[in-house]
């Protein structure tokens, strides 16, 4: 049995379809499929049901995955063992995140990183939740800030102790801005940008306590900066996080909302990801920094 067709069967187990994990491991998938009857008929086992949308693990199967995934992370652990003895590393760490202060503990443990090796380079793509994941799973980025996750299944993660908080941005010239925080009925009537990535049954979709098709919904932003000018023109209020944009001097303000609503976040990366020795070397770092904040 190679590790290499163990690879193969965790990437199967993991996207539950051939053609998912054949496209991940950049594989044909006649090359992948013959991989996996070869391993069946070496073990003498039926590994996988294949249903018409998806492929789920037999008992045999749940057990080689255990086993699998026990052989890897020691694999792993070895190589990382022998290969951090090195004392010069450079290369690219990319990190895809949406709009939060969170990236301040990503900024700190790169520039710690970067203190000690120089060579090493952070690159950080913009984007909301469904950017992140997507880019996560084709392997185009090493690392991902997520914002109030729901299924973490695919992914191994770090969950950020501080908590962004919830609140309205608006013209200081508003109505609601006279008020020191906002609550759901003061909204219901009112004209409002959402993020792109609002979603019936999110923890913002049940604090406003009204169906989307009930409120007021005048446009979407995928970033933060356009929706504050649409703020700006007079458009309507933008419900966001804290601490994104400073709106210190301008003709913008930012209100809370009340019941207070916070918003959890989490650093996340592929499981069964083979990570550069630069991005071990971050991942330790981010390890770091959220202990000392």
């Amino acid at each position: 049995m190679e590790l290499r067709v163990l690879q193969y069967f965790l990437a199967v187990a993991r996207e539950q379809s051939v053609s998912g994990a054949a496209a991940y491991l950049h594989l044909s998938q006649p090359t992948l499929s013959r991989q996996l009857k070869n391993l069946e008929d070496e073990l003498g086992k039926q590994l996988f049901l294949r249903g018409n949308r998806k492929i789920t693990l037999t008992e045999e199967g749940m057990l080689l995955r255990k086993r699998a995934e026990e052989i890897m992370d020691l694999v792993w652990k070895t190589e990382r063992e022998i290969t951090l003895n090195d004392e010069r590393v450079a290369g690219d760490i990319y990190i895809g995140a949406g709009e939060t202060d969170a990236i301040r503990i990503l900024a700190r443990a790169a520039g710690a990183l970067q203190r000690e090796h120089p060579q090493i380079r952070v690159h950080i793509a913009s984007g909301d939740s469904a950017d992140v994941t997507e880019e996560l799973d084709k392997g185009l980025i090493d690392f991902g800030i997520l914002l109030d996750p729901k299924d973490l299944s695919k992914y191994d993660y770090l969950r950020i102790p501080e908590k962004d908080v919830w609140g309205v941005l608006m013209r200081r010239d508003a109505p609601l801005a006279q008020k020191d925080a906002i609550r759901p009925e003061d909204l219901w009537d009112k004209p409002l940008i959402l993020s792109r990535q609002h979603r019936e049954g999110s923890a913002l979709s049940l604090w406003l306590n009204r169906n989307e098709a009930d409120l007021r919904i005048v446009a979407t932003y995928s970033l933060l900066y356009n929706g504050s000018i649409l703020v700006d023109e007079g458009i309507g209020y933008a419900i966001t996080l804290d601490k994104i944009l400073n709106t210190q001097g301008s003709n913008l303000c930012f209100r809370p909302l009340t019941p207070a609503l916070q918003a959890e976040l989490c650093i996340v990366w592929k499981k069964y990801q083979v990570f550069t020795k630069a991005a071990e070397l971050f991942l330790h770092a981010v390890r770091k920094s959220l202990l000392s904040s």
